[in-house]
């Protein structure tokens, strides 16, 4: 069998740079504390709500037509 080496993880905030570089020319140990860089940060998932909602219309008419077509046939 072969040795396998794990990775360590970087423990850096998955966050844009251009959120970070006011934050760390203040404050080198700025990665402690994300609550403040978090207060910054507003995520918009108006297309990920309206992927959900496709995928759920599709599901409910897939499941009620084989419903449907069981009591048919």
């Amino acid at each position: 069998m072969s040795k396998t080496q794990k990775r360590r993880r970087d423990r850096r905030p998955n966050i844009p740079m251009a959120t970070l570089s006011g934050v760390q020319s203040q404050d080198p140990d700025a990665f402690s504390r994300p609550a403040s860089v978090l207060e910054q940060f507003h995520a918009d998932y108006t297309h990920v709500k309206r992927d959900l909602r496709r995928i759920g219309l599709l599901a409910g008419s897939f499941i009620t037509l084989l419903v449907l077509l069981s009591f048919i046939l």
